[in-house]
């Protein structure tokens, strides 16, 4: 799968494409490209330049304009720019035609977050999802990736117009994904024997958008050492702990964040990891309250829930990263609508927050209001387990994972 890798020893310069069109005005395509520059900064590729372009939607032979092509190409001679990522999937003929314009590596952001998942992929679970997802996404542009397309094959019993390369290569492709398939299916039966052997303890699964402290948090309550750092997907795995709070056991599993314009190869491949979050009993979705755009990550992962699981959850919000929220007060004079920019914490905290039932707000980083979480998590968990367990008068079992 070499295809799909950017070098870890070769620091790459990149500029990103995003469209302005009448669904995502000049404000949001700058969030996109944000969150696409950080994708990028963790894929080891360092963004240089952004361009944009208003029109009513993209190009079909080159995403962009020819005139903005021309303009990028520019740049990219110029300033000896290796790769040129687009904020939006591309498809085989507009690769093939951009490539053959630009001379460069052309990456889309589905490509991009396939790399960055194939990075991070450590255990065989993992790595099997990945290449699935790869090849899944490779299928439907075998006529860019190949340049043998039209050779026939010969000899014995192929005589005639016989088979082209591009049809043998998408065969062996179609029998690598049912392989893959298959093996996941062993995987996941291992898995699901796994689970049942965890008994009737109560299962905690924390959600939320991509780097937004999930990992963090889960050291803090089950005192473990998961891999958390500030890049995005730094958990691939689902990794489960067992969780004691004063009395009370239960099972924590810390999920792969949700990101917006998440491919549809990686949701239907990692269905089978998320099998945490529909089996789970409780949600705990993490939210960085930090940042700009926290309300619309929130839609994103209550649109990608419903997605997995059609069974509404009792849920608790956890508005973490406190400590980095920040806010411009506005002056005496300024007519313009409040925003998120210029309204303090104890003020938004009173917005439409203050209807919710179960939310609290900590910083995990600083140890912020976390003694409060476990204090909720507790009496969350513990009527669950009445309602599952009513006469168990809470003689709690040592259960291994």
């Amino acid at each position: 799968m070499k295809e799909f890798i950017i070098s870890e020893a070769q620091s790459e310069k990149a500029v990103l494409v995003g469209l302005i069109t009448p669904q995502q005005n000049e404000q949001k395509v700058k969030e996109y490209l944000d969150e696409l520059a950080f994708l990028a900064d963790t894929a080891g590729v360092e963004t240089v330049k952004c361009f944009t372009q208003k029109m009513d939607g993209p190009n079909s032979v080159t995403f962009v304009g020819t005139g903005k092509l021309q303009e990028i190409k520019e740049f990219v001679v110029e300033n000896e720019i290796g790769i040129v990522i687009f904020d939006d999937e591309l498809s085989a003929k507009q690769l093939r035609n951009i490539e053959k314009e630009l001379q460069v590596k052309i990456l889309d952001r589905t490509n991009l977050i396939l790399d960055i998942f194939a990075r991070r992929a450590q255990t065989a679970h993992a790595k099997t999802q990945v290449e699935l997802a790869q090849y899944k996404y490779m299928l439907p542009r075998l006529t860019r990736l190949w340049t043998h397309l039209e050779r026939q094959r010969g000899g014995v019993g192929m005589r005639g117009p016989g088979e082209t390369q591009l049809e043998t290569d998408r065969r062996l492709i179609m029998d690598k994904i049912s392989r893959l398939k298959r093996e996941l299916e062993d995987i996941d039966k291992q898995k699901s024997v796994q689970r049942k052997n965890r008994g009737k303890m109560v299962r905690v699964a924390l959600v939320g958008y991509t780097n937004v402290g999930k990992s963090t948090l889960m050291n803090l309550l089950s005192k473990s050492d998961v891999f958390a750092e500030n890049k995005l997907f730094a958990t691939l795995d689902t990794t489960v702990r067992k969780v004691i709070i004063e009395n009370l056991p239960f099972l924590l599993s810390d999920t792969v964040g949700f990101i917006r314009k998440l491919p549809t190869e990686l949701v239907e491949s990692f269905k089978s990891t998320l099998d945490e979050v529909r089996e789970a009993d409780l949600l705990v979705h993490v939210v960085d309250i930090s940042h700009p755009s926290f309300e619309e990550q929130i839609e994103v992962v209550n649109k990608t829930l419903a997605e997995i699981d059609d069974q509404e959850k009792p849920m608790i919000m956890v508005f973490n990263k406190v400590d980095a929220f920040t806010f411009v007060p506005k002056e005496a004079d300024d007519l313009t609508p409040r925003s998120r920019e210029n309204i303090d914490l104890e003020e938004l905290k009173r917005t439409w927050m203050a209807k919710m039932p179960d939310c609290i707000f900590i910083s995990a980083k600083e140890r912020t209001n976390i003694e409060e979480l476990k204090a909720l998590l507790y009496e969350r968990v513990k009527q669950i387990h009445i309602t599952r367990f009513p006469y168990n008068d809470f003689l709690f079992q040592n259960y291994d994972l």
